[in-house]
């Protein structure tokens, strides 16, 4: 084993004993204060929550470092596509039609089946730029088209909102904000993340080629068509498993793969794994920050990452100018 790799096996080592200090802290303390509560609020709510907040902020993060490789765009980030416009607006509908005693289950089917409409809507229209060898070019028009995906979506969230008694509205904002209460999905989720990163783990020297170009990559046997459209394939699943779990939480797609970028460079190999569980990190102190700031009241978990994503992103960008 090469400096090189047992460099890269020492970051993700450290990285997975952060992750497990993080769900130990997130399960030990909560709106009651650390160290006080019943074993069933341990194992029935606040177990299931720290594993949803971690699956969800590595989907994110995973998903938006590979939204990255794939656009050669570092703006881009898991919601850039339109998919989580379908899966707000899916659940919001769910949400709004769905029976009382539906109504915990409503959010989570609604989502993952708006998520899905999106995904499909974005591989039928973006379809002639997937199977361009033009570079950027693709890269710009499949923004664009998740760009006007994501408006439409946008303009039927408002037309929700504008339509919902006020029974079921304020549980629809709270959803919007990105929400970990209802966490019913955990392993559903946690398995997706698993799925993607091993996916991730084994393309990531392909991907590591196709960020210097399509032309070089196909010259070198990548076969880029496949690889690109696997990638958005992946990243749009994950961004639909996160959002159907938790809503939509922004800045963690975002924030974490630029600052890994920064701290470990631009290897994939160590890049994407090291996204999974920083995500994850990221989202669990991000939770229990917002259980713990103004407890018993809970915040939702989106104003967090907000709160935090915007200085953080904007730091990264000084750093990087200068």
């Amino acid at each position: 084993m090469n400096s090189g790799s047992q460099r890269a096996w020492l970051i993700l080592l450290s990285m997975a004993a952060t992750a497990a200090l993080a769900l130990g802290a997130a399960v030990a303390c909560g709106s009651t204060g650390c160290f006080a509560g019943s074993a069933d609020i341990v194992w029935a709510l606040r177990l299931p929550r720290a594993l949803s907040a971690f699956a969800v902020g590595g989907l994110l993060a995973l998903a938006g470092a590979l939204m990255q490789v794939l656009l050669r765009n570092p703006l881009a980030d898991p919601y850039v596509l339109g998919v989580s416009g379908g899966a707000a607006a899916g659940a919001m509908t769910a949400m709004l039609l769905a029976p009382a005693a539906l109504l915990a289950w409503s959010a989570h089917v609604g989502a993952l089946a708006g998520a899905l409409l999106a995904t499909g809507l974005l591989f039928g229209l973006a379809r002639g730029a997937l199977l361009r060898l033009s570079g950027s070019v693709s890269g710009i028009r499949l923004i664009l088209t998740g760009v006007m995906i994501a408006a439409g979506f946008g303009a039927c969230m408002t037309l929700l909102l504008t339509l919902a008694p006020d029974a079921r509205l304020r549980g629809m904002i709270f959803w919007l904000m990105g929400d970990l209460d209802n966490n019913l999905l955990y392993a559903p989720a946690c398995i997706a993340l698993l799925l993607a990163v091993i996916w991730s783990c084994a393309n990531a020297a392909r991907l590591n080629v196709l960020a210097h170009g399509d032309a070089a990559a196909q010259l070198l046997g990548v076969p880029v068509l496949r690889l690109r459209a696997l990638t958005l394939l992946v990243a749009s699943v994950a961004t639909a498993a996160a959002v159907a779990v938790a809503g939509t939480i922004g800045f963690v797609g975002l924030v974490v793969p630029h600052a890994l970028r920064l701290l470990l460079g631009n290897d994939q190999r160590l890049l994407l794994p090291a996204c999974a569980l920083g995500g994850g990190i990221a989202l669990v102190l991000a939770d229990l920050l917002a259980r713990a700031i103004v407890a018993p009241t809970q915040l939702p978990v989106g104003v967090i990452t907000a709160l935090v994503g915007v200085p953080v992103f904007l730091f990264l960008l000084q750093r990087g100018r200068a």
